[in-house]
């Protein structure tokens, strides 16, 4: 049972599931919002389990080390949360600029509404 050792693409596996259902089946801006969070999360957990080397350690040189692990993924997914945080507040702007305008956050109002015009 090899499959078991690897909870952690179990993990991502969920996680992007949920983050893609709740975008598919939510009418709620702000429920997508956090669907699509949940789904770069598992985005970002799937980039940081397949970076890590086992046995590996920093890369200082150091003659007492021979295996060292890519610091690289993990700088590139710190700029992607950056990013992440950015747009979701950029996301949540626009949601309360709309809820503003429509007064309501629900997709199937919003089209109603936009109809009547």
């Amino acid at each position: 049972m090899a499959w078991l050792g690897l909870y952690n693409y179990w993990v991502v596996i969920f996680l992007m599931m949920a983050g893609f259902y709740a975008v598919i089946t939510r009418g709620n801006l702000v429920k997508k919002i956090v669907g699509l969070n949940l789904f770069q999360t598992s985005v970002f957990i799937l980039y940081i389990s397949m970076s890590k080397v086992q046995g590996g350690t920093a890369p200082i040189v150091d003659n007492e080390f021979a295996i060292y692990s890519n610091p690289l993924p993990h700088v590139l997914i710190l700029t992607a949360i950056v990013v992440g945080v950015a747009t979701t507040a950029l996301g949540l702007a626009l949601v309360v600029r709309i809820r503003e305008s429509y007064g309501t956050v629900e997709e199937d109002e919003i089209h109603h509404l936009d109809k009547s015009f």
